[in-house]
């Protein structure tokens, strides 16, 4: 109603603007459908293997229908990781003329619990059966389609794991390697040093240009790779209640109090309508004047406003409090008793057994064996129940383990009749055992807590017609004032703040402080938005967002913006060396830290494997360099991570010949037992890969 009476109210502006909008949206389509564009077929292609629109939008839907509540967008960015991942993989397997057997495809299929452990394939001794996968397979002809796509799915996962293998069967740790890590860990020097910290240098003293920053990334443009991406500054002009509209809630719920006088049509007469605090039905009395409906449960203290938690709950029967605010509402609470023990808080040990629908059962054990195990740490806790948590961590088949088995509070029927009853129907401190379909649950009440029951009537603080008016005037006279002039200056000019510009690619849902808004983004990648280009988006429950396009970047790196932080810190201590290295001239330590208002410090026994300097942090470039040194050598500046350095070497400890490096050799090895994972980001590093998503509407 609110909006059709606003289109009313503007009926000529508002006829005259939809108009225009249908005849942009018509034209408009037509471009971005093909008519009157060369937009690509393809979503993109990796390595010149197309990637047609089509089965990829399929692929996307199916994502969606999954169940899991993402976004097409997200679902489009995980298809298309997918897409990257299998082309690029599937290119090194034919290369390696990789090939997957039958038992090892099958071994791959069984390790899928939907199959392997499927009640329909396995036998009487509860063990997998080939016989029974195919016979059932055979049975259901319609269900063959989604085997043989289960099958290429289990395919590549053989192949990849044939191939992570070679991986890590080609790589080695040498000996000398080993003997290496020995010196590290065992080698140590002594030195003086004397510190020129760049915390000494005022970050003010040293600045630090955009061009700076752009030349820093495209020399190190590895590390600063990044999609083509845009800088979309906005003003935001909330929609948001007055002062009198909050006013007008806050006097409507108050008139909710007292009783009122109405005309009854049907008697020509006025009828006296009871308020809140003489009302009979207290429900229907809720229901016909609340944004919120009547709760009949009760609540627990710690689940009332906060700031009014104290004199809500206190209330004795009858008694009224408010209005007050509770979140975006005005409230007026009637209190109806209170009852106690409402809520329990308790923990437990769950022991499962064959059958049961537990995930992840630390052993496999009979229902018999379930119930001896359970009574056995039921004993235990009875006879030590300072014990309960422990066993709980090392015993419990249930998730709650890793809290000691507690489960916090929750209310009557949120459990499992059986744990239900045992909860409710004794004190706290109670230790117990109940059987449910679960298990059995070694169960210890830990707290209860009483409750109010309170009759609340909620009204929501909401922007009244004539203030949503106001707002979209002033954002409608914005849009049009920054259309041909500075979008800075009109928005000073009225008062509104520019939010600084938001970065994002193509693919982008998140904008911001404003959260997910693909709307925004995806308009900042059409082809007909330019810079400075101006757009007005409104934002259900916000306001309105007046976006203005301040950058395209295209250069393949970060934004600048978003590699100001780190980039700038680096530059600006590279200058602070330089400064630094300047001050430090002389023949002796004691000089040096004379010129640049230090003193000479001691390191003892540091190592190339820990080359930590107290106070300091690691200065591996320091420690490397003592260790370099001959003794009594003093150094030239050393520019490290927190400063410049210069060292004198006092003593070097050689570490004692030994025969045997295999314990380094097996620490390096453990070290780089993950290696095998970096491959796929390396195939990608090098792959020819061209992503046209953007051109469509995901």
């Amino acid at each position: 109603m609110a909006v059709l009476s606003k289109i009313r109210q503007r009926s000529a502006l508002m006829i005259a603007v939809i108009a225009l909008a249908l005849f942009a949206f018509i034209i408009g389509d037509l471009f971005k459908s093909g008519s009157f564009s060369s937009t690509s077929k393809d979503v993109g292609s990796i390595n010149g293997k197309d990637i047609a629109f089509e089965d990829f939008r399929v692929k996307v839907s199916n994502v969606e229908k999954s169940g899991q509540g993402i976004t097409s967008t997200a679902a489009a960015s995980r298809v298309w990781d997918e897409e990257v991942s299998i082309a690029l993989l599937t290119s090194e397997f034919e290369k390696l003329g990789l090939r997957v057997g039958e038992k090892h495809l099958l071994e791959v299929l069984k390790a899928d619990p939907n199959i392997g452990q499927n009640p329909q394939f396995l036998n009487a001794a509860g063990m997998f059966d080939l016989a029974k996968f195919k016979e059932f397979f055979k049975s259901n002809p319609d269900l063959a389609a989604s085997l043989k796509e289960r099958e290429k799915s289990a395919d590549l996962n053989a192949k990849f794991q044939i191939y992570t293998t070679m991986i890590k069967a080609g790589t080695y740790t040498t000996k000398t390697e080993g003997k290496l890590k020995y010196e590290m860990e065992a080698d140590k020097v002594s030195f003086a040093y004397v510190a020129g910290l760049f915390s000494t240098i005022k970050d003010s003293d040293v600045k630090i240009s955009d061009a700076d920053i752009t030349d820093y990334m495209t020399k190190n443009k590895k590390r600063f790779k990044s999609d083509e991406s845009r800088e979309i500054e906005y003003v935001l002009i909330e929609d948001k209640p007055s002062n009198e509209d909050v006013a007008e809630v806050k006097s409507r719920i108050t008139a909710l109090l007292s009783g009122s006088v109405v005309y009854n049509q049907a008697t020509g007469k006025n009828d006296t309508v009871a308020g809140f605090r003489a009302a009979k039905n207290i429900a229907e009395f809720v229901n016909s004047n609340s944004d919120v409906p009547y709760d009949s449960t009760y609540i627990a203290k710690n689940r009332l406003p906060a700031v009014d938690a104290d004199k809500l709950y206190n209330m004795a029967p009858g008694e009224i409090y408010g209005p007050y605010v509770n979140g975006d509402y005005y409230s007026i609470s009637k209190s109806l008793g209170r009852k106690v023990g409402v809520n329990a808080k308790a923990s437990h040990i769950l022991i499962s057994y064959e059958g049961t629908q537990v995930p992840n059962k630390k052993q496999q054990r009979t229902k018999d064996q379930a119930r001896a195990e359970a009574e056995n740490l039921l004993a235990q806790v009875n006879a030590n129940p300072e014990s309960f948590l422990m066993l709980a961590y090392t015993n419990s088949d249930d998730s709650s383990a890793q809290q000691g088995g507690d489960l916090g509070y929750f209310g009557p029927n949120q459990m499992v009749k059986p744990f239900n009853d045992f909860v409710f129907n004794n004190g706290v401190g109670k230790v117990g055992l109940v059987e449910t379909d679960f298990g059995f649950h070694i169960i210890k009440i830990t707290d209860k807590q009483d409750g109010v029951r309170l009759a609340t009537i909620s009204q929501k603080i909401q922007p009244s017609e004539a203030t949503s008016d106001k707002v979209f005037t002033q954002a409608t006279q914005f849009e049009m004032g920054a259309a041909d002039k500075d979008f800075n200056q009109v928005a000073k000019s009225m008062n509104l703040t520019v939010n600084p510009a938001v970065a994002v690619t193509a693919m982008d849902e998140s904008f911001g402080a404003l959260g997910n808004q693909r709307a925004i983004v995806r308009w900042g990648f059409e082809g007909d938005t330019k810079v400075n280009s101006i757009k007005r988006f409104e934002i259900a429950n916000v306001g309105h967002v007046i976006a203005r396009l301040k950058s395209i970047d295209d250069s393949g790196l970060v934004a600048l913006s978003q590699a100001r932080p780190y980039v700038e810190s680096i530059l600006k201590n590279k200058k602070k060396a330089e400064m630094m290295k300047a001050k430090m001239a002389g023949s002796s330590l004691e000089t040096i830290a004379k010129a640049v208002g230090g003193t000479v410090q001691q390191a003892t026994d540091v190592t190339l494997d820990n080359p930590t300097l107290l106070n300091v942090g690691a200065e591996a470039r320091v420690v490397g360099t003592a260790f370099s040194l001959a003794p009594n050598k003093v150094s030239s500046p050393i520019e490290g991570v927190t400063g410049v350095y210069v060292v004198k070497n006092t003593k070097t400890v050689k570490a004692p010949a030994i025969k045997d490096f295999a314990p380094y050799v097996a620490k390096l090895k453990a070290q780089s037992a993950n290696d095998a994972s970096r491959v796929l980001p390396a195939l990608k590093d090098v792959a020819e890969i061209t992503d046209n998503r953007k051109q469509f509407n995901f």
